[in-house]
Order: structure tokens, then C-alpha cells, then sequence
């Protein structure tokens, strides 16, 4: 829209655009709304008059403090809107819309889940692939560039920047986190490589983080420190997936995951266990994570059925950092994997 636009969608189904009239075509091709109203020189007038009709007990608007995929509104347009609502009695009705889009954005179609397991199983072909060009001294970068190399055959995005997608940690002096590969670390014999990548594929992601362990010559199988950790990992998740289910809040999730990993003697990790998949990456709407001030209300909504969340987690090793990260959908009576769930350490 080239000029300041109104949509509104009433309780009663009423879908009304007000925009500006050379924008009326291309807003009637959608489909969607089925008033468009096109002005010429302020769209007070036209805004207003629409109000009066539908005389909604609250308006809810798409601003949020906790859910950044219910937050498009921008503060310029909150103070126009201001404006030209003042003297009226709808002032008073405005109000967040974040708990009913991010709801609505949580409860997932059947047709968006299955483009949501489209994408995690071209992600899981890439990482088969992947195991074959982890050796010795192949850097960080260059095992990027291979990930890159087999989205760009399959014709797919990434699931965020390209950058940091895939983030590649080679052994314990590579920090985990959203951070690029870096050209200096490089695989070695005794130390562990993870992986966190997705896909963006029909406009739906998939995220997963897997796990390699190099060995060491004369070496069948990763020391116990690391195998006991991978374990406790598996553990957590499994704690976290059993706990999932329509009804149970967010923070109750988390709790059951946090819970194997700090019993197990190993440090809390310092973020959620899950969020929102789908659209984005990070798809909003109820947060499986603990109540800390920075995830807002998030965790304390309910999960539903529908829902997808990424089940991710890791404790760190002296060979290097363990985290795995699962797609599961929310069913009426629990929860299922979309992704292929990594419950043995992967070896090379």
C-alpha cells in the first residue's frame, strides 16, 4: 500500500479495506475482504464512518511486547491513529490483538503441517549428505558452504539468513549460538561438530540442530563424558515431548525438560525449549519456555492442538557442545515428531 491503509475484520465476518483508490484493483484481486473502499485525500472520514457501522466493543490492533509475529504495527502509525481517532468514542476501545493472532497463528492446518514435514525432509536429506564431508580439518565455513551448495539443488531458502544458516560448531573453542562459521575452526579427531539449519520450503520452515562425534584413531565409539551427556540430551527431550499435550502451558513444557538436565548435574540451559514453527522459524504465539520477564506472557499461554514447536536443547562437553533440536506437532492427545528424533550420537 502506497498510502496509509485501514483493514478491519468484524466479530460478525465483515472484511473491510479502506485504501487509496488507485490501490482498490490490486486489493480486490486477493479475494479477501469483501468492502473495499478507495479515498482520495484522508481517510478519516472513510475510516470512521466504517467504525461507526461495525460500533466494535473493543478494536484490537497488531501490536505486541512479547510475540514480534503479532507486532507489525509501528509506533508512527500508533500516534496517527491516535489522532484520528480523537473525540471519538473508539479511542478507548483499542486494544492488543496479540492474543488472538498469535492463537490463530499457533493452530496449524493440515495442509501447513504437511508443508512444515516437506521441509524437515529435504532438511534431513541434506543432513545425511552432510556426514560424508565431516573430516578432518574441513572448516567451520566450508561445511556451510556444502549445506548451501544442497539447498541451492533443491531449489530451497534458508530457514533465516544465509549467513548463519547453517550455524556450524566445530569442537569446544566454537561458541553455540547465532553466529556465522568461522573460517579458523576446523573438525578434529575427539571433538564433537553440531549443526543447527532449516529450510524455507513453500513458505514453511523446518529447524533442527544434529550431532557428530570424531573419533579418535583406534577409537570405536565416543568417550563416556560425551556419550552420558548426548544421553542426557535425548532424555531432556524425551521429558519435554511426554509433557507436551493440548492444555498444559508453556512453562510446564519447558519445566519438564529443565528439570533431566540440572538433576543430571549438568548447568541450565539459557533459553527456551521450544518455540512456534511454521511461517517463520520462529512462528510466535505460546513459548515453551520458563517464566523469565524476557519471554513476556508467552509461556504462560496454553498449547493447543495444531501447534508445531522445535523441542531444541544442549549442555556443554570438554569435546565440545551437545544440542539437538526436533520438529513435533501438538495432536489432540499428545504430541508426534516430525522430524526423524536423533537418539544415537551420530559417528565418523
Amino acid at each position: 500500500m502506497v498510502r496509509n491503509s485501514a483493514f478491519l475484520f468484524g466479530a460478525g465476518g465483515e472484511r473491510i479495506a479502506i485504501v487509496a483508490r488507485f490501490d482498490t484493483t490490486g486489493v480486490r484481486s486477493t479475494g479477501v475482504f469483501s468492502e473495499i473502499i478507495g479515498y482520495d485525500e484522508d481517510i478519516k472520514g472513510d475510516l470512521l464512518d466504517a467504525l461507526r457501522r461495525l460500533d466494535p466493543a473493543s478494536i484490537g490492533l497488531n501490536y505486541s511486547t512479547d510475540d514480534v509475529t503479532a507486532d507489525g504495527l509501528t509506533h508512527g502509525h500508533w500516534l496517527l491513529l491516535n489522532e484520528l481517532l480523537r473525540g471519538t468514542p473508539y479511542l478507548d476501545r483499542l486494544t492488543s490483538a496479540a492474543p488472538l493472532l498469535s492463537r490463530l497463528r499457533g493452530r496449524k492446518s493440515p495442509t501447513e503441517v504437511a508443508r512444515i514435514h516437506a521441509a524437515v525432509a529435504i532438511t534431513e536429506d541434506v543432513v545425511r549428505l552432510v556426514t560424508s564431508r565431516i573430516q578432518a580439518d574441513v572448516s567451520e565455513r566450508r561445511i556451510a558452504d556444502y549445506v548451501h551448495e544442497e539447498f541451492r539443488r533443491r531449489g530451497v531458502q534458508p530457514a533465516w539468513g544465509w549467513e548463519a544458516c547453517p550455524i556450524v560448531n566445530c569442537g569446544p573453542s566454537s561458541e553455540p549460538g547465532h553466529a556465522a562459521p568461522r573460517d579458523d575452526l576446523s573438525v578434529e579427531p575427539g571433538q564433537l561438530v553440531h549443526i543447527d539449519l532449516g529450510v524455507r520450503l513453500d513458505d514453511y520452515c523446518s529447524d533442527l540442530q544434529r550431532m557428530w562425534y570424531v573419533r579418535r584413531a583406534g577409537e570405536t565409539k565416543a568417550p563416556d563424558e560425551v556419550s552420558r551427556a548426548f544421553d542426557v540430551v535425548v532424555q531432556a527431550i524425551e521429558a519435554g515431548a511426554a509433557a507436551l499435550r493440548p492444555g498444559v502451558r508453556g512453562w510446564e513444557v519447558d519445566a519438564a525438560a529443565r528439570r533431566v538436565v540440572v538433576e543430571a548435574g549438568y548447568p541450565e540451559f539459557k533459553h527456551s525449549l521450544g518455540h512456534g514453527l511454521g511461517r517463520a522459524v520462529h512462528d510466535g504465539g505460546t513459548r515453551l519456555g520458563p517464566r523469565w520477564p524476557c519471554y513476556g506472557s508467552t509461556p504462560e499461554r496454553t498449547v493447543e492442538a495444531g501447534n508445531v514447536f522445535t523441542l531444541e536443547l544442549g549442555v556443554p562437553t570438554p569435546a565440545g557442545f551437545i544440542g539437538l533440536e526436533e520438529d513435533v506437532l501438538v495432536t489432540e492427545v499428545g504430541c508426534e515428531f516430525l522430524s526423524s528424533f536423533e537418539r544415537e550420537l551420530m559417528l565418523v
